[in-house]
């Protein structure tokens, strides 16, 4: 079993932070996205979408996507979980996986896939117009969890779960699609300095 990486990519850190979580370690192999790796026909042949991570399984089987591959290892190893326990657990764990998805990672990366220049080879073409839209779209985001972060410690209760790994790497990935989060964001700022403080944030 492997997995295919990058250092340079919100997705695969996902992956490797939930491996961190779950105490999980497994060979890697770099895909560089900078040289446009992920577009050669060998790796293409691995994953048609030309994305990563990507976990090729020791059948030869391929899984990708971030969060596909997270659930994967969650039924190998449900200690710690990370997805909840229990029906009603889970589908809050869910719920608020999705948002941070939706409303905050996925507006981040357009504000960075078609701002920065390194990406004009990727993001062809750039729009320069779903900017700015994105770019508020996160931080009227950041707001919305501040409220919510008022009221627990983490999204989805008082647990780590993977919306609150998807939402640390949105959150970090802001920087370089220069977004910048106002001061005012009190239980938000809280919030981020736990989840960083985690020995997983560093995977």
């Amino acid at each position: 079993m492997k997995l295919y990486d990058s250092r340079a990519a919100p997705n695969p850190r996902r992956v490797r932070i939930f491996l961190a979580e779950k105490g999980i370690s497994l060979p890697t192999e770099p895909v560089d996205l900078a040289r446009l790796e992920q577009k050669d026909p060998a790796f293409t042949a691995i994953n048609p979408l030309q994305r990563i991570p990507v976990l090729e399984l020791d059948s030869g089987e391929i899984l990708s996507e971030s969060v596909a591959i997270c659930r994967y290892f969650e039924e190998l190893q449900p200690d710690p979980p990370l997805f909840g326990r229990g029906g009603l657990e889970k589908a809050r764990v869910e719920m608020w996986q999705r948002r941070a998805e939706l409303e905050f990672f996925f507006p981040i990366a357009l504000a960075f896939r078609h701002s920065h220049p390194a990406m004009k080879e990727m993001e062809n073409p750039q729009i320069g117009e779903l900017v700015e839209p994105n770019r508020t779209r996160a931080i009227n985001f950041a707001r919305f969890l501040d409220s919510e972060l008022a009221k627990r410690s983490y999204l989805a209760g008082d647990a780590f779960s993977i919306a609150d790994i998807t939402a640390m790497v949105a959150a970090d990935f802001a920087r370089p699609a220069r977004i910048v989060f106002p001061d005012d964001l009190p239980h938000f700022a809280r919030w981020r300095a736990a989840v960083a403080a985690r020995p997983s944030a560093s995977a």
